[in-house]
């Protein structure tokens, strides 16, 4: 009967378009809070605050459901149809992950995995909870273990079968199920995902430094992005694709044929010319329901600033100048940055002229006169 019933929960999940579903225990693993434990004494988790606290909930699954018996996960594909990694020399055109070049993964995955989980309430007595990024739980190593795929030596999850393009989504539940066997580790020799990381985030192999990682800072990171890693970043302006793209597994990845998941034209290869003149009320017609708009207008346009510096595009000069006087000033020092590079020593000096005694924000101050100490 059991067995039973989780072959149909999968047949279940394959009709709602879901490309993998496997299930495992509702236990934690001693290993997975010592990772994270040291992860954070490390340092490693930077802003991210929220990775600190609740670290019993984040290694136990009972914790967000009492008699919690089983956690099923499932993935969803979104593969591109061509390779990111093209993107990063059309200089001046932005890079968005391809995740969020499509509707809000968070809301289309929630969707059909509620659909799925009232489909066992109805099955069995039971009580279900649906987690999509949703709440504190290590979802990576849960879907490992559930036979999804592998934690690479990237940390993200792979599969033999989808690559590295998916999104996954729990459901932590009562019901009783045949539990599934874990993915083995098939990266081998393979360190692609590592050499290719263009700010060096991975200090060794399952290992990442987020302070470090572009997708950290142009999605997480909430201040002002250090010199370190701005020229590294080139034109990405919200996550990076670099580890997943040249993982050798995605010549099993399919292209996402989900309607939800199709790239929008306008988030793809976007003029950063045009993204830098974004006011709040714009960005958020632009990224409705789009996982981009979490970031927030000012966030974004840092980043797009950082962009256009990288750019090389001298005729973007105007619209560089006319976030000098930004009222955020992480776009404001970004600008800044971003004129030092684009603009003669001469030009660089009457601007920061008719700027720099206006102006109160330290880091700003900071960024022209650095600039013009690079001249």
């Amino acid at each position: 009967m059991t067995a039973t019933l989780s072959g149909r929960l999968k047949q279940q999940a394959r009709e709602l378009g879901f490309a993998a579903c496997g299930i495992t225990r509702a236990t934690g693993d001693p290993r997975w809070r010592e990772d994270l434990t040291r992860f954070v004494e490390e340092g490693y988790h930077g802003d991210m605050g929220w990775l600190a606290g609740r670290l019993v909930e984040r290694t136990d699954p009972q914790a967000l459901l009492p008699g919690a018996r089983n956690v099923i996960a499932v993935a969803r594909d979104y593969g591109p149809d061509t390779s990111p990694l093209d993107d990063l020399r059309a200089r001046r055109h932005g890079v968005i992950s391809c995740y969020a070049r499509a509707r809000d993964y968070h809301r289309v995955v929630s969707k059909h995995l509620k659909v799925l989980a009232a489909w066992l309430a109805r099955e069995t007595p039971c009580e279900v909870r649906v987690l999509v990024d949703t709440a504190p739980v290590m979802e990576k190593p849960l879907a490992g273990r559930a036979g999804i795929g592998w934690q690479g030596k990237h940390t993200n999850l792979v599969s033999r079968q989808l690559g590295s393009w998916f999104f996954l989504g729990l459901i932590v539940t009562t019901a009783e199920l045949e539990a599934d066997e874990a993915e083995g580790d098939h990266c081998g020799s393979c360190r692609k995902c590592l050499d290719i990381c263009p700010t060096n985030a991975f200090p060794a192999p399952w290992r990442l430094d987020a302070r470090r990682c572009i997708s950290y800072l142009t999605i997480e990171h909430k201040g002002h992005i250090d010199r370190e890693f701005r020229t590294a970043m080139g034109n990405r302006i919200f996550g990076c694709d670099d580890c997943l793209a040249v993982c050798p597994w995605n010549k099993f990845a399919r292209v996402a044929r989900d309607a939800d998941f199709l790239p929008r034209s306008e988030l793809t290869r976007p003029r950063l010319a045009s993204l830098a003149t974004l006011d709040d009320a714009a960005f958020r017609a632009l990224f409705t329901a789009s996982a981009v708009k979490r970031t927030g207008r000012d966030r974004f346009v840092r980043n797009v600033m950082i962009a256009l510096g990288n750019s090389g595009d001298g005729d973007a000069v105007p619209v560089v100048e006319s976030r000098l006087a930004d009222s955020s000033a992480l776009v404001r020092a970004m600008a800044v940055w971003a004129l030092s590079r684009l603009t003669p020593a001469a030009h660089f000096a009457a601007a920061r002229k008719r700027h720099l005694a206006g102006e109160d924000d330290p880091q700003v101050r900071r960024e022209w006169r650095e600039g013009s100490e690079a001249r």
